[in-house]
């Protein structure tokens, strides 16, 4: 299986959101192959549909003094952070791509990125499930991961901190769930290359899910697409936090 691979820099959230709904819809048709868009946050703060706004430690008049927008979403789980220095990976695949296996689907998801960690930096993780979904290291939470389905194809991802400024993560609750969070930055105490964490990021990806990689741009994939049909039609199913 080929793994298209889209790098897209920092862009706002709601238009990564927009390209995920335009991509789904072009996987469900079998327009596109099974896709990893790759890209930073401005600062933002998203609660999944399960989640609360009392997880939200900082006040309203803080966050919108700060430009920091609260966006709810699709996703299971409750509030997490988003940033610069974080890379997102959002994954649209079919379900036929993974045998229908959700839990395999997200196990390799976290397979990836603890392979990557323990490779590159020498860091030992390991992954959780239920509400505590997402790669730890010790008692932090180093990558969040939270996936929605909707009419068989996969949105949403992992948000992975590399250079995230983890003081941010004291505005929320993450994901509810009082622990703490940590970064490569944090454990190496040394600052990463976004550029090259973001390259290993693919290929430990791709290998987990015995992919092939391929490099395109989001205007090629684009080419003919109807962003928004499926923004508010369709069956979506949740799994996981993503916080």
């Amino acid at each position: 299986m080929i793994l298209n691979i889209v790098n897209l820099g920092l862009i706002e959230y709601k238009a990564a959101l927009d390209l995920q709904y335009a991509l789904l819809e072009k996987r469900k048709r079998n327009e596109i192959g099974s896709t990893l868009l790759l890209l930073e946050h401005p600062h933002v703060l998203t609660l999944g549909k399960r989640g609360s706004r009392e997880h939200i430690c900082a006040d309203i008049l803080e966050l919108k003094k700060l430009d920091i927008p609260v966006i709810e979403v699709n996703r299971g789980g409750d509030i997490t952070y988003h940033g610069p220095g974080q890379i997102v990976g959002y994954a649209i695949f079919h379900a036929s791509d993974f045998d229908r296996d959700i839990t395999g689907f997200v196990k390799n998801i976290s397979s990836a990125l603890i392979e990557l960690l323990k490779q590159s930096y020498g860091i030992e993780a390991r992954a959780e499930r239920g509400k505590f979904a997402g790669v730890w290291v010790g008692e932090k939470k180093i990558a969040a991961i939270g996936i929605a389905i909707v009419d068989s194809v996969t949105m949403h991802g992992f948000a992975f901190n590399v250079n995230t400024d983890l003081e941010y993560f004291d505005m929320i609750n993450s994901c509810g769930l009082s622990k703490g969070v940590t970064s490569i930055k944090e454990l190496t105490g040394k600052k990463a290359d976004m550029k090259k964490v973001c390259r290993d990021t693919a290929e430990y990806f791709a290998r987990a899910f015995g992919c092939e990689t391929r490099q395109v741009s989001i205007e090629d994939l684009l080419a003919g697409s109807k962003p928004n049909e499926y923004r508010d039609g369709g069956a979506i199913w949740e799994i996981s936090p993503n916080g």
